[in-house]
C-alpha cells in the first residue's frame, strides 16, 4: 500500500504552524523533503512526525543550531529521525523564578536612586547607600549566584539528553538497517524460488 502524501499546506496544517515556516526550518536544518513528478514538495507520516517534534524543540526554547546539532549527530538521514528532548519543568521554573526574583531586585535599587536623587537629601542618601549595600545588594549577589547555578546544571542537564537521545537514534538506526537487511534476503529468497517454481512448472 502507497505512503499517503501530503503536499506543503496539509502538512502545515497538520503540524500548526505556517507553510512559509515549514519551508524555513527545512532551509535551515538542511533536510532533504522528497518532490512529485511535477516538482512539488510532499510529505509522510515520517516528515510530519519530524516537524512536529521540531516544532516541541522549539516551542520548549530551543533555537535551530541546537535542533541542527542533534540532526547531524544522528545517523539517520533529516526526514528520518525521532528526536524528544524536553527540558525539566522544575528546571525552567527555577529560572523563571530567579530571573523574576533579580528584575524585582534591579526594580528596587532603581527606585532608591530615584528617589534619593528627587529628594537631593545627602543624609537620606547616605542612608539609602547604607540600605542598598547592607541589605539588597548582598540579596542581588545571593540570587545571581543561584540563577547561575540553575542555568549551569539546566545546560548539564540539556547536552545529557542530547548525549543521550544522540546514542538512542544510533542505536534505532542499527537496529532498524538489521530489520531492512533481514528483509531484504527474505524478500530476495522469495523472489528466488519464485523464478524457481516457474522454471519447474515449464520444464514440467
Amino acid at each position: 500500500m502507497e505512503e499517503k502524501r501530503y503536499i506543503i499546506s496539509e502538512a502545515a496544517e497538520k503540524i500548526g504552524i505556517e507553510a512559509h515556516v515549514l519551508r524555513y526550518w527545512e532551509e535551515e536544518l538542511g533536510l532533504d523533503i522528497p518532490r512529485n513528478e511535477m516538482g512539488h514538495r510532499y510529505y509522510t507520516e515520517n516528515q510530519l512526525q519530524l516537524f512536529r517534534q521540531i516544532k516541541e524543540l522549539k516551542d520548549s526554547g530551543f533555537q535551530l543550531k541546537a535542533v541542527k546539532t542533534v540532526l547531524e549527530g544522528s545517523d539517520n538521514p533529516p526526514g528520518d529521525a525521532a528526536v524528544t528532548i524536553a527540558v525539566p519543568e522544575g528546571q525552567e521554573l527555577a529560572m523563571k523564578r530567579s530571573e523574576d526574583k533579580l528584575a524585582q531586585f534591579e526594580q528596587i535599587i532603581s527606585d532608591i536612586v530615584t528617589r534619593s536623587l528627587m529628594a537631593n537629601n545627602s543624609r537620606l542618601g547616605e542612608d539609602i547607600s547604607s540600605m542598598v549595600t547592607d541589605q539588597v545588594s548582598n540579596k542581588v549577589i545571593k540570587e545571581m549566584d543561584y540563577m547561575m547555578r540553575v542555568r549551569e546544571e539546566a545546560e548539564d542537564d540539556r547536552f545529557k539528553r542530547l548525549d543521550e537521545t544522540i546514542r538512542g537514534m544510533q542505536r534505532s538506526n542499527k537496529e532498524a538497517a538489521a530489520f531492512r537487511e533481514r528483509q531484504a534476503k527474505k524478500e530476495k529468497k522469495r523472489s528466488l524460488f519464485g523464478k524457481s517454481s516457474k522454471a519447474q512448472q515449464k520444464g514440467v
